[in-house]
């Protein structure tokens, strides 16, 4: 095996951990932004103006984060070839297809867009979104080519330097905002998630540079053509699924003032337990697994040794939101969130907990299609899941209200997680099942006991940390078989 495609069997757990961190930072760092805009403006019609855009931003952020799904074993394998700074610039002007439409729209047409998210909210709302707009898009632009510099230094098994960029980016956005926020108002927010991109972009690329000037850079039409088609079909289905968010904020606009922010704060909590979870694990492992290859029932067994992990953590969290989510809430976001605003949002952190489950199902499984080629059906699987959504989000708001929206998405993403499955192996999805089904039972059910218990006789706030304690005592009195299946798994994979 030759120095390049070598790899110390703990490479796998400690890029993961390396990527695991950095996303916890920015997520951390996400989340002193969320308190500053709880904080300093409260729950309105400016915070949903705010989120409505956000809710486009995060779906080109998503976008990135598929990207690198979509182009790494690529990359991979055109490093093995010694041509990847040619195919890094092939991706880099297919990519721009994307990219300039995105900001011409963000840009030129602010107001339109704007108040299509806002629908009936008041007018405040719509020119807050109009504002942060052309901040927000050409930040989501950044961290798109981000994502691709992180892949091509990921091809090379350096995932700490662009692991670095982002914290760093994060850092030097949130310093922004909090030296903006108070004389620029909400404004300053769009400002920091600008410079987040612009550094998070600037370090790898920074670093690919460093490493010499490559030649044979001038890609012809056919192979851009090539790439562009593989990265409109490969993000399809994750921008289709941020795009089941935007349509869920859109019914959520329809129960009144509020509504909307409450349900992004809580998406948002969701939404990074699973990708500080899963979707590092998946990164990480899909340049080990085109290397190894999917032999026979090794993509099931790697989407359910990956779940296991993810899913032990997300029950504890979920446990903690269930108890104490009211509490939490107003010590973290304000004054605005006391009482049933905050229960609500704590509740729906629970709600959304079968959508985490499918989420992470969905976040281990994409990148094998790329490893083992299997994408072309994509196309069809996200028109069908956005077709299915809208009906469906807009029965479950009808009839539930927030919860019911939660509920709805979970429904259509557990969908698209069968699709996934049956597109990678036919045998695939039974044994999935299986294993996410008992992963789910022992993690919720030991999380449901731990926590039960202490609420019982206990204020929330401590009955939550002696629940999360006692979960994680039992985790590792018990040891499942899953889990420590998983880790042996995951060990195993570099």
């Amino acid at each position: 095996m030759s120095k390049a495609t070598a790899s110390p069997r703990s490479n796998v757990a400690r890029s993961a951990l390396q990527t695991a961190l950095s996303l916890a930072t920015a997520t951390a760092l996400a989340a002193v932004v969320g308190i500053v805009i709880a904080r300093k403006f409260g729950r309105g019609a400016d915070t949903d103006g705010f989120f409505a855009a956000y809710g486009l931003f995060i779906v080109l952020v998503l976008a990135a984060t598929a990207f690198r799904a979509v182009a790494l074993p690529a990359l991979a394998r055109a490093h093995g070839e010694r041509r990847l700074a040619a195919e890094t610039v092939t991706w880099a002007i297919a990519m721009a297809a994307i990219a300039l439409p995105a900001l011409l729209l963000s840009t030129l047409a602010a107001h339109t867009v704007a108040g299509w998210l806002t629908g009936s909210l008041p007018q405040e709302a719509a020119d807050t979104a109009a504002d942060v707009l052309p901040w927000m898009i050409p930040a989501a632009v950044a961290q798109l080519y981000a994502a691709l510099a992180a892949s091509a230094l990921a091809a090379t098994d350096d995932y700490g330097t662009a692991a670095a960029g982002f914290a760093a980016g994060s850092i030097a956005g949130l310093v922004l905002i909090l030296l903006r926020v108070e004389p620029d108002g909400i404004i300053a927010l769009a400002w920091g998630m600008a410079l987040n991109g612009a550094v998070a972009l600037a370090v790898p690329l920074l670093a690919l540079a460093l490493r010499g000037r490559p030649r044979g850079l001038a890609p012809g039409v056919r192979e851009i053509g090539a790439r562009f088609g593989e990265f409109a079909r490969g993000v399809t289905l994750p921008l289709v699924l941020q795009m089941l968010y935007v349509v869920c904020v859109r019914f959520a606009a329809d129960i009144g003032v509020g509504a909307v922010t409450s349900f992004s704060y809580a998406y948002l909590i969701a939404s990074s337990l699973v990708a500080v979870t899963a979707s590092s694990l998946a990164l990480v492992s899909s340049v080990p697994l085109t290397r190894l290859g999917l032999g026979e029932g090794r993509a099931a067994r790697h989407v359910v040794s990956t779940s296991w992990l993810a899913l032990a953590v997300v029950a504890g969290a979920a446990g903690v939101f269930a108890l104490a989510g009211e509490h939490v809430a107003r010590s973290v976001l304000g004054s605005a969130y006391s009482g049933e605003t905050g229960a609500e949002l704590g509740l729906l952190v629970v709600y959304l907990g079968p959508w985490m489950v499918a989420s992470v199902g969905v976040s281990t499984t994409f990148p094998l299609l790329y490893v083992a080629d299997r994408a072309r059906g994509l196309p069809l699987l996200s028109l069908g899941a956005l077709v299915v959504a809208v009906p469906l989000v807009w029965a479950g708001e009808r009839l539930f209200g927030l919860e019911g929206i939660a509920v709805a998405l979970a429904a259509v993403t557990a969908c698209v997680l069968a699709g996934l499955l049956l597109l990678v192996s036919g045998g695939a999805l039974v044994r999935v099942a299986r294993g996410l089904g008992s992963a789910s039972l022992w993690s919720g059910g030991l999380a449901a006991v731990s926590f039960a218990l202490v609420a019982l006789v206990l204020d929330p706030i401590l009955a939550a940390l002696t629940g999360l304690a006692g979960y994680v005592a039992l985790l590792a009195a018990l040891r499942p078989a899953g889990l420590r299946q998983a880790w042996s798994y995951l060990r195993a994979l570099g």
